[in-house]
Parts: structure tokens; sequence; C-alpha cells
């Protein structure tokens, strides 16, 4: 049963609401060399991360030190808002993580199963370096809640889940803080 290890990259140099892939903060980088640390023993394993600047970013240095090169997983990247402006995104997300599943249109409901998807196929130990809306899909699926929004991860918090028997378990919820999506 494999173990995966989703952590949410730093902090972003730019808000969702502003920039449409924005790198990490000085703050950022810090806290991706933190997490490292505190990943470090758990590998060397395979690290996949979304294709977005700051997943890769914040990847970076724990892939240095296991000597791993990370592999791109389109399908635990941030949450598509297809035809949206950055100004548009910011307020069209808060919306959407204030309202039910059922409430969410179908390109973004593909987009969270298809996050449940690509962790479920993981043969084996991985950390996957993702987003706070992503991670938080793979938590509502896991619970079978029905809100978009299931914790207030923090940067470079770390949420753990295993795979058993075709389903995804969570096992430890990543650090908290008071995270504004914008």
């Amino acid at each position: 049963m494999p173990i995966i290890r989703l952590v949410r990259h730093g902090e972003a140099s730019a808000g969702y609401a502003e920039h449409p892939d924005p790198g990490l903060s000085d703050r950022g980088r810090e806290q991706a060399t933190v997490a490292a640390d505190q990943l470090f023993d758990s590998g060397p394993v395979a690290i996949i991360t979304s294709p977005m600047a700051r997943a890769q970013e914040t990847a970076a240095p724990l892939a240095s030190r296991w000597g791993v090169t990370p592999s791109i997983e389109p399908s635990i990247s941030e949450i598509p808002s297809p035809g949206l402006s950055p100004a548009e995104r910011g307020p069209w997300l808060q919306a959407l993580m204030t309202q039910t599943w059922r409430h969410a249109p179908s390109h973004v409901l593909d987009w969270r199963d298809g996050i449940a998807a690509a962790l479920l196929a993981l043969e084996h130990d991985a950390v996957g370096f993702s987003h706070f809306v992503a991670i938080n899909a793979a938590l509502s699926v896991a619970t079978e809640s029905k809100h978009p929004r299931v914790a207030h991860l923090d940067h470079c918090s770390v949420t753990t889940f295993s795979t058993d028997n075709g389903r995804l378990e969570v096992v430890d919820v990543g650090g908290e803080a008071d995270t504004v999506v914008l």
C-alpha cells in the first residue's frame, strides 16, 4: 500500500488572482528548504510535481538532496479556470470553495476525480508537490466530503495518504494556517 505525501507549494510571489503561474517568493524558497529537511528521511522515493512553477520550485530542494528527477504530473495541478482572467479567477474560486461539489462545473469535477485517479495509480511511495485546492480535492475524495475545502493547509504542509484496495485514505492532514485563497 503506497504512502503518498502531498506538499502544498511554498508561498508564491503573486496570488491566484494576480498571476497565472508565479514562482516562489523569498519566503517560499525558505519554506521549500525546510520542507526538504523534514522530508529527507522519508526517501528517496519518486517525486511528482504539478507543472506550475511554484510547485516545481518547492520540489527542487528535496529533489536535489535525494538526487531524484521529479516527474511532472498534470493531474495534480492547480484547479482549471478556463476562459477566466487572473482577476476573475479569485472571485470564482472563492465562490466555488464556499459551495458543495454538486454546484461545481463538470470540468472541475473531472479535475477532482483525475487527482484521485492519479494518486491511486501510484504503485510505490511518492512525494507530490501540489496546491491548496488540489490537496483539498484529494482530501474530499478520501473523506467523502461534500465540500471542496476540508482543511486550511499551510504553505509547505505535508498531507499524507495511503492507497488501500482502490481507495484513497488519509493518514495525516498537513499543518493548517489562516490561508486566504485568491
